[in-house]
């Protein structure tokens, strides 16, 4: 197996020299911290990786989670690495003091947790859930609530769950059907089914805490009806200790990739006495998920981009080592083989997923700076905030996760036939990418809610926020001589994201919202293109000042490859932008057109 999965070099690039998120412990809420405290973060997080985590990567995936005697069986890892994660306090890192938190910034987190799930994507899920439940419990359940159940999910004792789907409602929650009809003690008495929930029912803790939406008996239809529940698998007894709270696991999914964690289906209340307990107000449930859901968006795209960058550093050490093949000019059978990466379409190849991967982590960890910013912010500030975070959840969400796929396929195609063969980790990497378009949120999904719900809401303002970010880059990029050319097209390519914006809010105050909606998937391709075009322009800006700086010779190649990595995006990918204008432009129905009798 490749020994490097990450790039330590290119992490702190980001933390510190683009983003400075180092400039944190100036707010009052951070300033307990320092850039030494982050940085200890950092490697006790790279640590845990190489000794917990990525020793059990091919392992996991071979020994899938199993449904045995009416529950799931995973790994015993997961139970150890639960326990580390409690008693190091990676579950509640996030939280501030007063929720039995660490304060840590979130940018700094989710630079730890991009290098748990770029050791080993399965095995990060679960106290990654767990944190995300937790959230949920603190910021909207009774004090009871709370004392119940946070300090054991803080302490890696009991795990959490996001528990949306149904077998007759995926995407489309208005559909949800499980039941809860309130009894005279307190609780609700929950009936129905959940599926595809991650990391559910399993043995991976002593008790799973299921975050589960339902529908109070008599409220509105819709989403509109939705309510949230804490719904344990065990239940505190009366007379204290644990007991069963009539949640049945129907069944384990088992998957191409993604195979160290369980797919659960649930059945609740199949005894007439599955207990859930109400977060906050009735029919209020989808407005709290959301922030589990907004969260755990952006966690995807942390896996996606994890993932990609693991990809890349194997076919990358790959493609250094192996020989094959001569200079197309070298006509001596006798010469030495080179190695591949000397190769010009083998260096695209790597180009590419260098791209990708680096590209979608800048923008997940400008991503979790705007969350930090929004915590420690007010006024204008908090708002600009606010805005980009909205409209860049979905980019954030799905451009590592759909570009993640042609990444990891890039590097099995690196490999050739071994990169195919289980002896080496690119085939799993592929495997383990394929899910990050369809969870938490489809690809589909994510558009129409770019197009549909964030570049339109207040009247467009969040649309202009992000548009004003990257003129400002663009701005600053045209008085440096290396950046200066691509500033210029970065700023054409705006120009032309803008201007199809227009034409298809057009439409929609036309009021035909099909037709506005029909290609939001290509938006937001076209959105993701210029979104990561930016954040290489900001990478190129800060190497080429560091250049003009004469580093040292290690330091001088890690700049010369942004650059480079910033042109081949630049010549390569943002280009796509012109053809999916055409598209978006375009008058020509045709997938509204095409009826399924002509299939």
């Amino acid at each position: 197996m490749a020994e490097k999965f990450y790039s330590e070099r290119d992490l702190n690039f980001h933390l510190y020299e683009v983003n400075d998120v180092a400039s944190l412990t100036g707010y009052p809420l951070f300033a307990d911290h320092s850039r030494e405290t982050f940085d200890m973060v950092i490697e006790t997080a790279k640590n845990i990786a190489i000794d917990h985590m990525r020793p059990f990567f091919t392992e996991m995936d071979r020994q899938p989670p199993q449904y045995i005697n009416g529950g799931i069986r995973v790994h015993p890892s997961v139970r150890n690495y639960m326990k580390i994660c409690g008693e190091g306090g990676w579950i509640n890192a996030p939280f501030p003091y007063e929720m039995g938190g660490q304060q840590i910034p979130l940018s700094i987190n989710n630079a730890a947790q991009f290098i748990f799930s770029a050791a080993n994507y399965s095995l990060s899920v679960y106290p990654h859930l767990t944190t995300g439940a937790a959230h949920l419990i603190m910021s909207f359940g009774t004090q009871e609530l709370k004392d119940r159940y946070v300090p054991k999910m803080f302490a890696g004792q009991w795990q959490g769950t996001m528990a949306l789907t149904e077998p007759e409602a995926g995407s489309s929650l208005s559909d949800v059907v499980t039941s809860a009809e309130p009894m005279d003690k307190g609780y609700y008495r929950i009936t129905g089914q959940k599926t595809f929930i991650s990391a559910g029912d399993c043995d991976s803790a002593d008790n799973i805490i299921h975050l589960m939406l339902a529908r109070v008996k008599g409220a509105p239809a819709g989403v509109k009806g939705l309510s949230l529940f804490v719904v344990p698998k065990f239940r505190i007894a009366d007379k204290g200790g644990l007991e069963p709270n009539d949640v049945a696991c129907a069944g384990c999914y088992h998957k191409m990739g993604y195979r160290g964690s369980p797919i659960a289906q649930l059945s609740m209340g199949e005894n007439g006495d599955c207990r859930g307990w109400l977060l906050g107000s009735e029919n209020k449930g989808l407005a709290y998920m959301f922030q589990m859901m907004n969260e755990a968006r952006v966690g995807v795209g942390i896996g996606a981009v994890a993932i990609a960058t693991a990809a890349y550093h194997a076919s990358l050490e790959y493609a250094k080592e192996r020989l094959q093949g001569r200079n197309v000019l070298e006509k001596d059978p006798t010469k030495p083989q080179l190695a591949i990466i000397e190769h010009a379409d083998v260096r695209r190849m790597l180009l590419n997923q260098k791209v990708i991967s680096e590209g979608g982590l800048a923008l997940a960890i400008y991503c979790g700076k705007l969350v930090d910013l929004v915590h420690v912010s007010s006024g204008e500030e908090k708002e600009r905030s606010e805005l980009l975070l909205e409209i860049l959840t979905p980019v954030v969400k799905t451009y590592p996760s759909e570009m993640g796929i042609i990444s990891t396929s890039l590097g099995v195609q690196c490999l050739g036939g071994y990169g195919y063969c289980d002896d080496f980790p690119l085939e799993q990497h592929m495997r383990d990418m394929r899910i990050h378009p369809i969870h938490e949120g489809t690809t589909g999904i994510q558009a129409m809610d770019l197009l549909g719900r964030k570049a339109t809401m207040k009247n467009g303002k969040a649309l202009m926020a992000f548009a004003a970010e990257v003129e400002s880059a663009v701005n600053r990029a045209s008085s440096l001589d290396r950046t200066r050319d691509r500033a210029a097209e970065l700023k054409e390519s705006l120009e032309l994201l803008k201007g199809v914006s227009m034409h298809l809010m057009g439409i929609a105050m036309k009021g035909n919202i099909d037709r506005f909606l029909s290609d939001a998937t290509l938006y937001l391709e076209f959105f993701g293109y210029v979104a990561i075009a930016w954040q290489w322009l900001l990478q190129g800006m800060v190497a080429a000042g560091a250049l003009a700086k004469k580093p040292a010779a290690q330091d001088a190649d890690f700049y010369e490859g942004k650059l480079h990595a910033m042109d081949f995006f630049f010549e390569y990918e943002l280009p796509k932008c012109l053809g999916l204008a055409k598209r978006l432009r375009s008058e020509k129905t045709v997938t509204l057109d095409v009826k399924r009798e002509h299939f």
